[in-house]
Formats: C-alpha cells, structure tokens, sequence
C-alpha cells in the first residue's frame, strides 16, 4: 500500500474512533489497537512530514465538547502524556532524566487509572466549579455533576484562596456489574465498560442522573496552589491527602529497575483496586526539575505513561454460529462463556482467519 493511502486510512479509522470513544462513548476498536495505529501514524508522519494535515489525531489532544455543556477554561493546562510500551523505553526515559538531572533524578510512580481526566477548583477552602479536560486547554463545565461525586470533599480544612487539582474520575468495577445487573433485569442495554461509563455519567445533563451511577475519583496532581509551595510531587500528594481528598497511591523510586519493578507489581496486583486500569505513570518528583525540563507542545518532558500490552484470559467456545453479511458473505463467530477483560464482558469472537481456526483447533 502506498505510504500517502496508509496515511489517510489511519487517519480516518482514528478520526472515527476517537468520535465514537469520547463524543459517543461507543468505542470500536481496543485502547491497544488505537494506540498501535496511532504510533504508526506518528512514524509515517515523522518520515514524511510534508504529509502531515490538519486534522490528523496527532495534532490534536483531547475530544470535542458535548452540546449543552458551558466551556470550561483551564488556567493550568491539562497535558497529555508520552505512551511508552516497552520496558527499553522505560529504561530510555529513565537514562535522558539521568542526563538532564546530572544523574540525581527522582521519580514517582503510580496506577493509571482508566476513567476520565477533570480539574477542581476550590476558593478559600470551598469547591467552586470543575471541568473535563477537552483539549487540555478548554473543556466542558460539568459543575453541578461533579458535586455529586461523593470523595470529591465540597470544603477544605485549609482555606487557602485559590486551590487547582487533578484527577480522574472512575465507576468502581462493582457499581458498573451492579449497574449492569440492574439494567439487564429492566431490558435496558448493558454498558460497555467503566471507562465509558463514567465518561457517560460525568457527562449526563441531568445531575441527578450522574447521582445514581455512584461515580469516584482519584486525585493525581496539585496544579495551582496559593499561599502554599512544596518541594516535591509526593510532597504536594501527602498535602492532598491531608485536606480529604482521594488521592492515587504513588511511591518515590530512584532508579529504572525499581520503576520498572514497580510497574510489574502494579500490574499484577491491578485486580485487587477498584478501578480498571491501563498503565503505569512515571513523573520526575521534584518540581524544580520538572520547571527546568519543561514540554513539549503537546507533553510534559518529565513523565511518561507505561501502558500495559492487552490482558489475555482463557474462555469456553460453547458454540459456533454463522452470520450473514450486507453483501451476503458468511462469518463464523463463536459464542463464548463470559468473560471480564480490559474492562468490558466479552461474549463473542469473530473466526475470520482460517489459518489461526486451524493452529489454535478453534471447536465448540
């Protein structure tokens, strides 16, 4: 295939993706497949840069806003992270922080929680207005839904005059099975999965819709403080934690094998938290290092996002059935017993590849 039709196939299947995950909360293909397309992008765009066009996803960051939604304007912008997915690229990240630091960089690790990205702003101590991250620069006011988020803390027990902070706001994996069991009782569809879920709920115009699908949050960065300065990221978590909010558990590492430890632990414990999750976060932990190495116009220099290869789990074909396509071509799919993975319950699979059906000995 010519480099220019790849381009434009990849361009057009994220494009449509990317409306459907964050307009529709209808996602058509898995987070790993987007970001494999979307690395192959990059590379083509990197070798043939006179190619790159305007709405291309990799200039771009974020999702459009929803009709009915105020604009929500970020004083501190709300930056996207570098994916990784190797543990060389860990390792490269971990060695360029080294160089730049004169080799006394810290770092801070944590889950990537799998939900959806707001900033809440308080004023002397109260919560006053909180916004979806859009573009990292203008988002959607979802206020009055976020107040019925019930870890988000409507005051503070330190007034300080102006308070800037990040998180991601979750469905715990069992309000979305109770949700779903629910539903299924009532005829009503099922949910695809947590992430889009609360997506959906944060994202409802009634807030008292928002109110009955028990969503969460957890806080992962101070953007703005007044009348406050911290030394180091942890530092700036502990205080969080101390003015009640629910904050991402972290640990300060200070080397890459310890980082890349951490994040094998994580994932083999990723089961035990309540929340689904795609990754690893690694940021510098001193502030002053981070100002020194700055961003790029799209990602802080100082944090990368490990992103974990797809999970894998053995089911039961219980039977096989044969669809009828539009221009009448036959598909095989199997029936499978359920099974929860990456966040959704998977029932089925497509059997279009005779070659694999034959390798694997796929059968009822």
């Amino acid at each position: 295939m010519d480099y220019r039709e790849e381009m434009k196939r990849l361009r057009e299947e994220l494009n449509e993706n990317a409306y459907r995950y964050y307009v529709l909360d209808e996602p058509t293909m898995s987070d790993y497949d987007y970001d494999m397309k979307n690395r192959r992008l990059q590379q083509l765009e990197q070798e043939h840069p006179e190619e790159i066009v305007p709405d291309s996803p990799t200039q771009r960051v974020g999702d459009k806003l929803k009709d009915g939604f105020s604009p929500y304007r970020h004083e501190v912008p709300l930056e996207s992270l570098q994916d990784v997915f190797t543990a060389g690229e860990v390792e490269d990240f971990c060695h360029r922080m080294e160089e730049s630091l004169d080799g006394n960089a810290a770092y801070s690790l944590e889950p990537k929680v799998d939900g959806l990205s707001v900033a809440l702003e308080y004023r002397d101590g109260v919560f006053v207005s909180g916004g979806t991250r859009g573009d990292g620069r203008v988002g959607e006011d979802v206020t009055e839904n976020l107040r019925t988020v019930r870890s988000i803390p409507m005051t503070l027990p330190e007034k300080l005059p102006r308070l800037i902070v990040r998180g991601e706001v979750y469905m715990a994996r069992s309000v979305f099975e109770e949700i779903n069991r629910r539903r299924e009782i009532e005829g009503k569809p099922l949910m695809a999965n947590p992430r889009n879920a609360a997506a959906g709920s944060l994202r409802q115009l009634d807030p008292k819709i928002a109110a009955e699908r028990r969503l969460d949050i957890r806080i992962f960065n101070l953007q703005l403080a007044q009348g406050r300065s911290f030394a180091t990221h942890s530092e700036t978590l502990d205080y969080l934690e101390s003015q009640h909010f629910s904050v991402i558990p972290h640990k300060t590492l200070l080397t890459a094998n310890a980082c890349l430890e951490e994040i094998h632990d994580i994932n083999e414990r990723r089961m035990s938290y309540p929340y689904d999750m795609d990754g690893a976060v690694i940021k510098i932990d001193r502030l002053s290092d981070r100002e020194s190495l700055g961003s790029t116009v799209k990602c802080p220099k100082w944090a990368i996002a490990y992103k974990y290869p797809p999970e894998q789990k053995p089911s039961k074909v219980l039977d096989i059935v044969v669809q009828v396509g539009r221009t009448g071509v036959l598909t095989p799919k199997a029936v499978l017993a359920p099974v929860h993975l990456a966040g959704t319950t998977v029932q089925s699979a497509t059997l279009h590849n005779q070659d694999y059906i034959a390798e694997k000995d796929v059968r009822v």
